[in-house]
C-alpha cells in the first residue's frame, strides 16, 4: 500500500520537474558496509540526478547514532556514483527527520533554489509529507518508487568517508536524549523556524520563543 502510494505520489511530482533540488534525509553510517536505507536513497538520488528530475541534491544530518557525518557520507557515495561535487550539498544540523527536511529546504532557499522536492523512501515519505502538508511548505515530493530500483544496479561504489568523522566529542544522540525527547524531535518540536514559514498566526504564535523573525532575517542578507 505505502508502494503504491509513493509512486503514484512520485507520478504527481514528476510532473514538476526538473527541481532545483532535491532533499535526501540522512541514515546512519558504521564505517563498514553500508545499510540498505542507506542505498536505496543513495541510488534513488542519483537515478533522479542522472534522469533529469532534479539540478542538484541536498543531503541532510549530522552525526547522530556514529561519528560519522551523515551527510557528508552520503554526498561522498553519490560523488562516487558520479554526480559532480559542485551539484551536491550537505545540511549538518538536523538531528532529526523533520529537522532534515525543514532545515535542508532553508539551505535550498539560501542557494537560491526555489523548486525543491523531498526525495527518500515510501515509509518516511509518509509521514514526511504530513508534516509538509501541516506546515504548508512548497515542496515536492519525489519518493523512490520500488519497482524502478528493481531495476537499477544498486552497487556500493568505493568512497572515501574520512572528511566525515567527527575527530574529538562526538556522543551519540540516544546517549544525549531519552527515548520522549527524541520522539518530540521527531515531531519537529526543536526546529527553529523562520516567520516568513509560518503561514498560520497560531504557529506563529505557538513557536515565537524558536523563531527568526522576518526582520531579523531580512537584516542578516
Amino acid at each position: 500500500m505505502l508502494y503504491r502510494s509513493a509512486a503514484k505520489a512520485f507520478t504527481k511530482g514528476a510532473k514538476e520537474a526538473p527541481y532545483d533540488a532535491i532533499i535526501v534525509p540522512g541514515f546512519p553510517y558504521n564505517g563498514g558496509k553500508w545499510d540498505m536505507v542507506l542505498q536505496l536513497r543513495i541510488h534513488w538520488a542519483y537515478y533522479l540526478y542522472s534522469k533529469g528530475y532534479t539540478k542538484n541534491i541536498i543531503f541532510s544530518g549530522g552525526a547522530v547514532a556514529t561519528p560519522y557525518i551523515e551527510s557528508r557520507v552520503m554526498a561522498n557515495y553519490a560523488e562516487a556514483l558520479g554526480v559532480p561535487r559542485e551539484h551536491l550539498f550537505t545540511e549538518e544540523k538536523a538531528q532529526h527527520s523533520t529537522e532534515n527536511v525543514y532545515y535542508s529546504y532553508r539551505l535550498g532557499k539560501d542557494l537560491g533554489f526555489s523548486k525543491i522536492a523531498l526525495s527518500t523512501d515510501p515509509i518516511q515519505t509518509s509521514y514526511m509529507r504530513k508534516f509538509i502538508k501541516k506546515y504548508e511548505l512548497p515542496i515536492g515530493l519525489l519518493p523512490t518508487v520500488i519497482d524502478t530500483v528493481k531495476t537499477l544496479n544498486v552497487y556500493e561504489p568505493k568512497a572515501e568517508h574520512s572528511n566525515a568523522v567527527v575527530k574529538e566529542g562526538f556522543v551519540k544522540l540516544s546517549d544525549k536524549e531519552g527515548f520522549f525527547k527524541r520522539f518530540r524531535g521527531t515531531m519537529g518540536k526543536y526546529i527553529v523556524w523562520h516567520e516568513e514559514d509560518l503561514k498560520k498566526a497560531k504557529y506563529r504564535r505557538r513557536y515565537k520563543d524558536r523563531m527568526i523573525p522576518s526582520s531579523e532575517q531580512s537584516g542578516n542578507n
